[in-house]
C-alpha cells in the first residue's frame, strides 16, 4: 500500500502522540513536522523538524497532507490559528484514527481531528473539525462535540451530551448525560 505523505504542525510532547498513532495506522508517512525557531533542525522520533509555521506554505507546496500536532490545555487559540493557516493554504486535514481506537460506523468525525489509542466514539456521536479524542476516552452516544475540542485521557462523555468549539474536558472527567458544555 502507498502512504501518503503528512506533515505534522507542531513538535512537542502531542506531536510525539501523533506519530505514533500515524504509524500505526499507517495510511500515512511523515514527510517531517513544524516547530518552534529554537526546534527547527531537531529531529522528533526520526523525524526531522523542517521550519516553522512561516514555512507551511512551502512545505505544503511538496506536502498536501497536514495535522495540527499541537496539544490543547489551557487555551484552544493556537490550534484555531493554525487550522486557520492550514485551510488558507488549501491544505488536506484528514481524520486520523488509531487502530487500537473503535469508532462506530454511525458516528461522523470531520476534517483534522484525531482519535488516539483506546479511544471509543459510539454511535450517533458528531465530533467536529480539528479536535483531539485523546487515549482511552469514551464518547457515547448522540454526543456532539464541536470544532477544536480536546477530550483528554480518560474522559467520559456520556450521551447526548453537547460539547461547544474550543472546549477543553480534562484527563479522567465524567460528563453526566445530556448535558450542554461551553
Amino acid at each position: 500500500m502507498t502512504q501518503d505523505p503528512i506533515l505534522l504542525v507542531g513538535a512537542g510532547g502531542h506531536a510525539r502522540a501523533c506519530i505514533d498513532v500515524i504509524e500505526q495506522e499507517g495510511r500515512f508517512v511523515v514527510k517531517g513536522l513544524v516547530g518552534l525557531p529554537k526546534e527547527v533542525g531537531s529531529v522528533i522520533l526520526n523525524n526531522l523538524v523542517l521550519g516553522t509555521d512561516e514555512d507551511l506554505s512551502t512545505l505544503l507546496g511538496h506536502c498536501a497532507n497536514a495535522i495540527i500536532a499541537v496539544g490543547q490545555i489551557k487555551t484552544p487559540n493556537p490550534r484555531i490559528r493554525l487550522f486557520n493557516l492550514l485551510q488558507q493554504n488549501n491544505c488536506v486535514l484528514p481524520t486520523i484514527v488509531s487502530p487500537q481506537a473503535y469508532v462506530s460506523p454511525h458516528a461522523n468525525l470531520e476534517a483534522g481531528t484525531i482519535v488516539m489509542h483506546g479511544a471509543v466514539i459510539n454511535a450517533g456521536a458528531v465530533v467536529g473539525k480539528n479536535c483531539i479524542i485523546n487515549s482511552q476516552s469514551l464518547i457515547e452516544h448522540d454526543v456532539i462535540i464541536a470544532d477544536h475540542c480536546h477530550i483528554a485521557t480518560a474522559a467520559s462523555i456520556n450521551g447526548e451530551v453537547c460539547i461547544g468549539t474550543g472546549t477543553f474536558i480534562g484527563s479522567n472527567s465524567n460528563v453526566k448525560q445530556g448535558i450542554s458544555i461551553g
